[in-house]
């Protein structure tokens, strides 16, 4: 361990890693602030003032691509960088095309922003963008592979860490979902047609929705899990085989699910069918990665009771074991006849995405920021308790009050009176829906507190580094 634990600022670039930290926090507060104002605007919805700019149709696709892109993407960004550097022992193949990496990646965000308040849209979800912003993201993504992959090739380990293996399989599947999937013939520089139509086009496009989710948004933070938390723990990971057999399973599966979100349409039955087998079969691999996780604390658990830091690692992988279950089970016919279009389906999402995707995140930061700006530990461990309780009650609340919602949105949609007449209007399921509205509008601003306490807590973090004399700690960070 000697010649890892020599490790700086000179062998490793830190510089892109910070700031892709900084604007993962950013687009994280702004991203769950306009999240909280939608779901109030369904609540009350005069809030939109009658301004077509911030009208929930506009201002929801911010909303995911702020804390999608802008929020996930950016930790993503910064941990990959970080555990490719330290895994390897080796530098970034380019710090002038991580750098690109870093201003394309924030421009596009601000693009794709602009777009949606402006009502320039393809309509298709997370991917909303027209195609001079989709061939922005090809070239920055296509740079984020040459770096990272580079990276890899150049490592001084011979062994390639299977956290590394995870962010590959990210990088490459969302390049070939972003590509296919945005195939269009532009009429204008802010309106483009795509070559596909009907059903196929319906296909391709939740073939890319589903696999967004199976790759930018599970199997990238399995690779942040992989490194983050049994370095957190102090242990090694329970078992090294396991992850081998849930990377594969896992990467084959997740492309063949994306048809359960076409039940009942005019997608080919035999395609459903097969979209929700693969989606069952998911259940394996997804709970063997959570079960490695989570055994990884073996002989650890007492930590628990003294590191905020850890509890929102091991939350977060328990909450991923409940969102691939619900998936799962959501996809089958007869339960999806129910939960399809309904709230469910919003509280399903939520539970992977704030319990998994962001517990996820609140941790892994939580452990990267003092090694990036070279200090023993973050400005408040008491603030760090603080958020993993508001953001495990505001996600409670929030899943809660979907799931509510959206189970009785189901059945009052298909109940019938005794002449078989439909018993109730469609206003009439809004106006039931109100109260759990509410509720996740509360769930929410939880959760947006917790971020808003973060964000502090990482920048005066920052301002013990910038006033304190160099300790010398990355080196020892680095061991």
């Amino acid at each position: 361990m000697a010649s890892v634990g020599v490790a700086s600022a000179e062998q490793y670039n830190y510089d892109v890693i910070r700031k892709f930290t900084i604007m993962a926090l950013i687009w994280g507060a702004v991203g769950m602030l306009v999240g909280v104002f939608i779901a109030s605007e369904l609540a009350w919805p005069a809030l939109n003032m009658d301004l077509p700019w911030i009208t929930f149709g506009r201002i929801r696709p911010v909303h995911t691509g702020a804390v999608i892109f802008g929020f996930g993407g950016s930790a993503l960004f910064a941990t990959s960088y970080y555990v490719v550097q330290r895994t390897c022992q080796a530098r970034l193949l380019s710090d002038g095309m991580a750098a690109f990496t870093f201003w394309g990646w924030q421009l596009i965000i601000v693009l794709a922003a602009l777009g949606d308040v402006l009502g320039y849209s393809q309509g298709r979800e997370y991917a909303e963008m027209e195609w001079p912003v989709d061939l922005l993201i090809a070239v920055v993504w296509v740079t984020y592979a040459i770096v990272f992959i580079g990276t890899v090739f150049k490592r001084k380990e011979p062994h390639i860490y299977v956290a590394n293996w995870f962010y590959m399989a990210f990088i490459l599947a969302v390049a070939l979902l972003h590509i296919f999937n945005n195939l269009a013939v532009p009429v204008s520089l802010t309106k483009s047609y795509p070559v596909f139509s009907g059903a196929q086009d319906a296909m391709i496009q939740w073939w890319y929705g589903h696999n967004a989710v199976g790759f930018f948004l599970t199997a990238a933070f399995l690779g942040m899990m992989y490194y983050f938390v049994p370095k957190q723990a102090g242990r090694p990971i329970y078992s090294y085989r396991l992850s081998i057999v849930h990377f594969w399973a896992l990467i084959f599966m997740y492309m063949w699910a994306g048809p359960h979100h076409l039940h009942w349409t005019a997608l080919p039955d035999w395609v459903s069918t097969m979209g929700a087998t693969f989606s069952i079969m998911l259940l394996m691999p997804s709970w063997g990665g959570m079960i490695n996780g989570i055994m990884t604390m073996s002989g650890a658990w007492d930590k628990l009771r003294t590191d905020p830091i850890l509890r929102f690692l091991i939350v977060s992988l328990s909450f991923y074991g409940m969102s691939t279950f619900e998936g799962p089970m959501m996809s089958l016919k007869d339960v999806n006849a129910l939960s399809h279009y309904t709230d469910w389906t919003v509280g399903h999402v939520h539970s992977g995405a704030l319990g998994f995707v962001a517990m996820l995140t609140f941790g892994s930061l939580y452990h990267l920021v003092p090694k990036l700006w070279d200090v023993k530990a973050m400005y408040s461990s008491k603030l760090i308790t603080v958020h993993f309780w508001l953001a495990t009650i505001g996600t409670l609340l929030y899943i809660t009050a979907m799931w509510i919602s959206g189970i009785m949105q189901g059945l009052m949609w298909r109940a019938y009176d005794d002449f078989g007449n439909l018993q109730y209007s469609f206003a009439e399921t809004v106006a039931a829906m109100h109260p759990y509205f509410a509720m996740r509008a509360l769930g929410g601003v939880f959760f947006l507190t917790g971020m808003v306490i973060m964000v502090y807590n990482v920048f005066m973090t920052i301002g013990q580094a910038k006033n304190a004399p160099a300790s010398g700690n990355l080196a020892a960070n680095a061991a």
